[in-house]
């Protein structure tokens, strides 16, 4: 078992390093108890709060687009074993059932003159038209359920609150929250099946197939490997798509409309910064880690006249 708390070294090719101890699968379930209090009490102030934050849920990211997630042959939230779902923006079912291997017949890479990173969009409508969205909000956006009681009671009140397809960015955090539910359950019965104590947890094998597409929900969205190998295994050919690339339209979008909103005049206030930082977090809150940022994120924002000049900076 590894001691890592974030980014832990027992999963490996083929699956995990050690078997699940007796000992620690009895400690994690002591543990759960704790850990639902303590996402109740969490969700429940954040319900509780919510309609305090009207003005952002208004502006952070809030118009129609598509959105991608993977769900099973019923329509429920997958993770690891689901095809592709895309939903579009009046939240009617744009492809379902999309075998992941097929990913390039609906997914599309621009390229941009102002990033190295790529731009995807739903190759059916093209570029940039075919905007969308991944993620904790979209997960529930395109699921028709989640597959845990719990979950499912708060799954509905968000539908009910929200909308479907629910369209502001800002509801990421709320879905993130519902996500926690789920998984502390899904934790739960997976702890209690004695198949979680099997001692064969790993799978060895060599190179059986020339190429291979893998398709998962990693927390901040669809994740997707795509590989081309030679005969002894080493790498000729990989597209990776994160989840911030799906993003990448509507996280910069997002800016722009937190913007026009927040800005005024030819002074930049604090609280503008604060958005933009908040709107890129919602899609994105471990984007410091993944970049391997240490201390506090580098942030610089030029408000400039219609000539270039720049008319104010702020820098966190």
């Amino acid at each position: 078992m590894a001691k890592e708390r974030i980014h832990p070294s027992w999963t490996v090719p083929g699956g995990v390093n050690a078997p699940l101890e007796g000992a620690v699968r009895d400690r994690l379930l002591a543990e759960l108890p704790n850990a639902k209090a303590i996402a109740r009490r969490t969700l429940d102030f954040f319900k509780g709060v919510l309609d305090g934050f009207a003005e952002e849920i208004a502006h952070f990211g809030n118009w129609p687009t598509m959105y991608a997630g993977l769900v099973d042959s019923q329509g429920g939230m997958q993770i690891y074993d689901g095809r592709l779902r895309f939903l579009d923006a009046q939240g009617s079912k744009a492809a379902d059932q999309v075998e992941p291997a097929r990913y390039q017949d609906y997914i599309g890479e621009a390229s941009l003159s102002n990033s190295y990173l790529k731009a995807p969009y739903y190759k059916p409508i093209g570029y940039p038209e075919g905007i969308y969205r991944v993620g904790p909000l979209a997960r529930l956006n395109v699921a028709d359920h989640l597959g845990t009681p719990d979950a499912d009671k708060e799954f509905a009140e968000f539908r009910q609150r929200c909308g479907q397809p629910a369209q502001s960015s800002f509801h990421y955090h709320y879905a993130r929250l519902i996500e926690i539910v789920w998984a502390l359950e899904k934790i739960g019965m997976l702890l209690e099946n004695p198949a979680i104590l099997d001692p064969f947890v790993r799978a060895h094998a060599g190179v059986n197939a020339p190429e291979g597409i893998g398709v998962a929900e990693a927390p901040r969205g669809i994740l997707i490997h795509h590989y081309k190998v030679d005969e002894k295994g080493a790498l000729l050919w990989v597209n990776l798509i994160i989840a911030t690339g799906h993003n990448n339209l509507a996280i910069n979008r997002s800016i722009e409309q937190v913007s026009k909103r927040f800005v005024d005049g030819n002074k930049l206030q604090e609280g503008m910064l604060n958005r933009v930082s908040a709107v890129v977090r919602a899609y994105d809150p471990c984007l410091s880690c993944s970049t391997h940022v240490a201390g506090q994120a580098a942030l610089r924002i030029q408000l400039l006249a219609p000539d270039g000049t720049v008319l104010d900076e702020l820098r966190q």
